[in-house]
């Protein structure tokens, strides 16, 4: 098994405390758009906004050239936080297993087939 951290693309983010705001899945590839934390190591790390504990950024977590998604469990529910904005809650994991990465938080869990890592683009 190989976990996120362990790819030179995501080795600088912390997907544990990043936000996912909303799930796309143009022709079936699912992409995550966030708000994602930026760990000191990452070269567009600043100090962390007045107020917030983690340097976020906006971005999309996309999977390269999908072959096949199964989705585990899905859930519609959506968290508010104290500033009353919306989102669907964490990364808790993403991992490789076998010929798929499995990602999971409280919006599901997927088995995304790719032989590609997943990237991550900033806006």
């Amino acid at each position: 098994m190989v976990n996120y951290a362990d790819i030179d693309t995501l080795s600088s983010v912390y997907l544990e405390d990043s936000f996912v705001l909303e799930i796309l899945e143009p022709s079936g590839e699912p992409s995550f758009r966030g708000e994602f934390v930026l760990t000191e190591n990452h070269p567009r790390y600043s100090t962390p906004a007045s107020g917030e504990q983690y340097c976020y950024a906006d971005g999309m977590l996309t999977f390269p050239n999908v072959t096949r998604v199964e989705w585990v469990r899905r859930s519609t529910r959506h968290f508010t936080d104290a500033a009353g904005e919306e989102d669907l809650g964490n990364i808790d994991y993403l991992d490789r297993v076998d010929d798929y990465w499995l990602i999971g938080g409280d919006w599901g869990e997927a088995r995304v087939f790719t032989e590609g890592a997943p990237r991550l683009v900033l806006a």
